[in-house]
């Protein structure tokens, strides 16, 4: 990182958690004294996306959003190569969605109940019963009606490189039964790559695939599933390196 990004990198650092507990009290406040409802309180986070993206000089462009039906429910399934990748969907990706989110981050005061007010989906992570009872009310939601991002590699790529998506994450698909979207996240690692703390800026590139139909796809073809998910979001992340 060149030395007079440093100022610039050191704000966002202290900038973002201040904007996330503004932005997680606005909702709390809005939606309950105001009755905001869930969908047009999504103006909220989207603009704490956005003003941290601008504060670390992130330039962010979507592609392919013109092959979506904005009356379709779908999952949109992401490459992940850095936390930026929340910021870079949440402020410019322009389509209705919740984030999955782990349980214990709803118990987070402030966060956690602005979370839920927004209509963010907790999973439980967990084995056992509660997980799986986690995981079918989470495929309800979305089979009624609301998008969500996933992220099938489970953890951000230490390199920039797209890793195997895994199985588990093609359950919530399979069960919910509505499209899936390929997603290809380019140069968000370039801007904060795991491991660092403070962001740089530069280019950042949302690519959207066609939306593919999964009803002929059953519990037990879960890791086909995976792999053809993997495969789509490879070749869209190709293209954009091209």
């Amino acid at each position: 990182m060149r030395l007079s990004q440093y100022p610039r990198a050191v704000t966002v650092l202290i900038a973002t958690p201040i904007l996330t507990g503004i932005t997680s009290l606005a909702a709390i406040l809005l939606i309950v004294g105001c009755r905001l409802s869930a969908i047009k309180a999504q103006i909220l986070p989207q603009l704490w996306a956005r003003a941290i993206c601008r504060l670390a000089g992130a330039r962010v462009k979507v592609l392919g959003r013109e092959g979506l039906d904005p009356s379709q429910s779908y999952i949109f399934a992401a490459n992940h190569q850095s936390q930026f990748d929340i910021f870079a969907l949440q402020g410019y990706l322009g389509i209705d969605f919740r984030w999955l989110a782990k349980k214990e981050l709803f118990a987070v005061p402030v966060f956690g109940r602005g979370m839920r007010l927004a209509g963010y989906i907790p999973v439980d992570r967990s084995r056992g019963r509660q997980a799986l009872q986690s995981l079918n009310e989470a495929a309800e939601r979305i089979a009624g009606g609301t998008s969500v991002i996933i992220f099938p590699e489970g953890t951000r790529s230490p390199d920039g490189q797209i890793h195997p998506f895994k199985s588990g994450a093609m359950m919530l698909a399979i069960k919910a039964g509505v499209p899936i979207v390929p997603v290809a996240i380019i140069g968000t690692h370039e801007v904060l790559a795991k491991g660092r703390l403070l962001a740089q800026s530069g280019p950042v590139t949302i690519r959207l695939g066609r939306p593919l139909d999964i009803s002929r796809f059953k519990a037990g073809d879960r890791q086909e599933l995976a792999g053809l998910i993997q495969a789509e979001v490879t070749a869209l992340f190709d293209q954009g390196q091209a």
